[in-house]
């Protein structure tokens, strides 16, 4: 008997995966930029009604359990009232939802054909109840557009997950799942997710660059959070506490606002990111913020940013920018909120590296023989869903010395990382751990002072060029001009021998040819004759 043939058993898919085809499959007619708000709004509402159910069913028990001494109430009247306490829930991070908000209420009127009006109430009281998600909420769940069907099977699905710690531990499955979708509507959307999206892998980059342990952090131009995100993360993957650093940041488009404010409740980090969406340029919502860290993703190449209430602005210290490209205009907004000792990292299209136009060389120039740019990365193509320009990420710094710092002043660091990285589908590229830790430390190595870990150049990745040395170039600031090509191995044959073999190679190929080539011809003539 043939024995049969073994197969590969398919990986498990992952919670996120599995919620997301099951939620793709039930989109309708609705593009993915309206059913990302269907979809994030419902999840956000389902961990809010989660966290409150397990709040109240704690204080339930320790209301009643005589050995809590801090929580036991004998009278029943009493001990309902505490329960109905909404400052208990406060104290512990949890929004207050009223009954016809909570998700047992909703999911059991899941198959009526009015359940677009009961979500868009629900999201109506949670909002009444708790001030600071006023205008954050979606509400449009009872449009004629939505089919009511699939949006009673998609409340149904994800009733079907658990966002408490009773159901994951400490497992942050609800940041996990918004990543997850976050991501798969910016591949969904492709040009338009820069509104809102940066690659994790970017992001994770910056962070580890800019090391943000304690202080304020600002992001402009934050989109839907995730340096913030990222930057409390990496704050607890440190043994820090999440106050450990003040959130700020604005965003200019509404519905990209309101994603990052639940984006950011849902992880419980606070954040001041004024009181509506507005333009940064125009309407600086922190104007006397100066930030220990800036941290962005602007929009390239912005070329209706300006009005003439910009010019002559005080935060265009070292040159007016021009009135057709935003980029010079948000590298001098970054460094007007930066602390004296603070750091700015940010990411740009490549052409503001090199670009003379309109003055922007000039400013540059003005930049560097300040010394407050630290450093340059030039990253591979394809790590953004909505750039094909090639990008690189700037590093500002007002601190060019002090403790622990070596003395960088008239030095600049370039990273060329354009070869780093590989394609996790075909439209995208990540840059995974090992290439993550490869330019950060090149970095740290580079701006520490420790004798332990000493920063060597690395001929065609990176170089720390001096001042006099970019001045030659005209401060054009791309790293391929300064880190070179890099050192071949050497192979130790002596050059006569290598050009003999090398003859004698291509002598054997061009008679292989030749003999190739003789065969064809025959062939074509027997064609003929038949």
């Amino acid at each position: 008997m043939a024995k049969a043939a073994s197969k590969k058993s398919a990986p498990a898919r992952t919670l996120e995966q599995t919620l997301w085809d099951a939620a793709d499959k039930m989109r309708g007619n609705l593009e993915a930029g309206e059913y990302k708000h269907v979809v994030l709004g419902l999840v956000f509402l389902k961990y809010i009604s989660d966290a409150f159910e397990e709040r109240r069913l704690w204080l339930e028990v320790a209301t009643a359990d005589p050995a809590n001494e801090d929580y036991y109430v004998k009278n029943t009247e009493r001990r309902h009232e505490l329960i109905e306490d909404r400052n208990e829930y406060a104290a512990d991070n949890v929004f207050w939802v009223p009954a016809e908000a909570r998700w047992g209420f909703l999911q059991d009127r899941a198959k009526q054909p009015e359940i677009g009006v009961l979500i868009d109430h629900a999201m109506d009281l949670v909002e009444a109840e708790n001030p600071q998600l006023k205008g954050v909420l979606p509400k449009s769940f009872a449009r004629a557009e939505i089919d009511k069907r699939l949006l009673g099977e998609l409340v149904d699905l994800i009733g079907t997950i658990g966002f408490t710690k009773v159901d994951h531990g400490a497992d942050d499955v609800l940041g996990r799942v918004y990543e997850y979708f976050l991501g798969q509507f910016a591949s969904s959307e492709g040009k338009r997710a820069g509104e809102y999206y940066t690659p994790r892998s970017v992001v994770r980059l910056l962070v580890e660059m800019l090391e943000p342990y304690h202080g304020r952090i600002y992001d402009p131009c934050c989109g839907s959070g995730g340096m913030f995100v990222q930057s409390a993360e990496f704050v607890a993957a440190h043994g820090g506490k999440r106050n450990d650093i003040s959130v700020y940041g604005q965003e200019f488009t509404s519905a990209t606002w309101r994603l990052a404010k639940m984006n950011l409740a849902i992880r419980g980090i606070e954040a001041n990111l004024g009181d509506r969406a507005d333009d940064s340029f125009h309407h600086d919502l922190h104007p006397d913020l100066r930030a220990d860290f800036v941290i962005a993703n602007p929009p390239f190449n912005v070329s209706d940013w300006y009005s003439d209430a910009l010019h002559d602005d005080p935060r265009w210290k070292y040159g007016q920018p021009p009135e057709g490209n935003g980029n010079y205009a948000w590298i001098q907004h970054f460094l007007h909120h930066l602390s004296p000792h603070g750091v700015a990292g940010f990411v740009l299209a490549n052409g503001s590296l090199s670009s003379k136009s309109s003055g922007e060389g000039e400013i540059r120039r003005n930049l560097v023989e300040a010394n407050v740019v630290d450093c340059i990365v030039s990253l591979p193509e394809k790590l953004f869903f909505n750039a094909g320009v090639p990008v690189a990420l700037w590093f500002l710094t007002k601190n060019r010395s002090g403790d622990g710092f070596r003395e960088r002043i008239g030095e600049m660091l370039f990273i060329d990382a354009r070869n780093l990285g590989h394609m996790e589908s075909k439209r995208l590229r990540i840059l995974d751990d090992e290439d993550i830790a490869k330019i950060a430390g090149t970095y740290h190595s580079w701006r520490n002072e420790d004798p332990e870990i000493p920063y060597q150049d690395l001929p065609g990745f990176c170089k720390a060029a001096s001042l006099e040395e970019v001045a030659t170039h005209d401060f054009v600031l791309t790293p391929g001009r300064y880190v070179g090509a890099s050192a071949k191995e050497d192979d130790d044959e002596p050059i006569e021998e290598k050009l003999k073999r090398i003859s004698n190679d291509l002598l054997v190929e061009l008679e292989e040819s030749s003999r190739l080539d003789k065969i064809i011809r025959l062939l074509l003539e027997n064609m003929d004759s038949m």
